[in-house]
Formats: C-alpha cells, sequence, structure tokens
C-alpha cells in the first residue's frame, strides 16, 4: 500500500497557474471516455471557484460533438466559440484564444475530436492545435489534460503513451470509477509515465468531477 501511495504521489504536480489568463486546457481523448462531459463538469469547477471560461469546440469533425458540448456549456453556463462541421479545428481554437484575451477569460478550455490514437494525420492535427495555442498565448496549452475511461485498463497505458508523444500530456483525468473499475491502470500510468492524475468522474451529475486524492483512492483497492 505505501509503494503504491509513493508512485501516486510522486506523479502528483502542481496544476500550471499562469501570471496573465487566460490559462488554455487542452482536452484529448478517444471517443466514448466522456471527454465532453468532463469539459462541462470543469466548466462548472473552475466557475465555482470565481474564475471565468471560454469552450471552445474544437472537434469540429462531428455535428453531434458540437452540439453536445454546446448542451454542456449552456448547462454549466459559459459561452463557447464554434465554427461549422467540418472547419479547420486549428481555426477554432484561435477564435476562442483570440476572443478569450478580448474579453479577459481566466480559462479557455478545448474540446478535441476523439481521436483513434492509431491515426497519424489526427495526431499531427493535435500538434496544429499546439502551435496555434502558442502564437497566440505564448506558453500555451498550459495543461494538456488527457480523458481516460477507468474500466480501460492496460489499453489506456498504452493510449496515454500515444497521446503524450503527440500532444504532450500533462496529466490524465479519469472516468467511470463510479463502475465496476478499481482503475489498477491509474497505478500504471502513473508509475510508467509520470503523469499525474489530475480529476476523477464518479458519476452523470455536473458536480460529479472530483479532484484525485491518491490516500483514498489506494483505500478503496484495499476495501
Amino acid at each position: 500500500r505505501e509503494q503504491l501511495l509513493e508512485v501516486l504521489r510522486a506523479s502528483e504536480t502542481p496544476i500550471h497557474v499562469v501570471s496573465t489568463p487566460p490559462a488554455v486546457v487542452m482536452v484529448v481523448g478517444v471517443n466514448g471516455a466522456g471527454k465532453t462531459t468532463t469539459i462541462g463538469k470543469l466548466a462548472h469547477r473552475f466557475l465555482g471557484e470565481g474564475r471565468s471560461v471560454l469552450l471552445c469546440a474544437a472537434d469540429t469533425f462531428r455535428a453531434a460533438a458540437i452540439e453536445q458540448l454546446d448542451v454542456w456549456a449552456k448547462r454549466a453556463g459559459v459561452d463557447m466559440i464554434r465554427q461549422k462541421t467540418g472547419a479547420d479545428p486549428s481555426a477554432v481554437v484561435f477564435d476562442a484564444l483570440q476572443a478569450a484575451k478580448a474579453r479577459g477569460v481566466d480559462y479557455v478550455i478545448v474540446d478535441t475530436a476523439g481521436r483513434l490514437h492509431t491515426k497519424e494525420n489526427l495526431m499531427a492535427e493535435l500538434e496544429k492545435m499546439r502551435r496555434i495555442c502558442e502564437r497566440v498565448v505564448p506558453g500555451s496549452p498550459h495543461e494538456v489534460w488527457l480523458v481516460l475511461d477507468a474500466t480501460t485498463g492496460q489499453n489506456g497505458v498504452e493510449q496515454a503513451r500515444k497521446f503524450t508523444q503527440s500532444a504532450g500530456v500533462t496529466g490524465i483525468i479519469l472516468t467511470k470509477l463510479d463502475g465496476t473499475a478499481k482503475g489498477g491502470v491509474v497505478v500504471s500510468i502513473a508509475r510508467e509515465l509520470g503523469l499525474p492524475i489530475r480529476f476523477v468522474g464518479v458519476g452523470e451529475k455536473i458536480d460529479d468531477l472530483l479532484p484525485f486524492e491518491p490516500d483514498k483512492f489506494v483505500q478503496s483497492l484495499f476495501d
């Protein structure tokens, strides 16, 4: 148990604090991991901390993705920057960051396509989005969070590795931890990739996204 705690605590680093907003958070992960839902919950959480939030709908492949993000934006009570389906994701990112700077927004959360980690051209697109971020807001994206389904097991480690290579992942958000999964994948990721677990999704409600607490998590593995 102590060894597990050591592994999880070792990968804990503070979330990047920016001196000049906006702070840019890119959210990546494969379809079905709960990315868009997680973004809605993050927006709700940041608002609750007294921050202003702007969402960016850069998953332009699927009309449904843009609509779903819109639903969560309304639910959380934040604005969203979007373009039509099929638009260049980097162009949407550019728009969102310009808008955020003009409005003095604290956080921009970017929803990206639920790309499969085997599609090289999609990974290249993530890199392009990163370059646009850096150009408009130097030093950004400040965080790149990979949303992982806790039930994926060892496949999750492989996913995390691929995304880390191309998207520069800085942390993990683990979803579906309310299910049967005990999340052993968490320990593997922390050990092999040294990535901190930032938040865990434990349910469907808007406030069901909690900061990850290693002690509680390890306790649950032994319960």
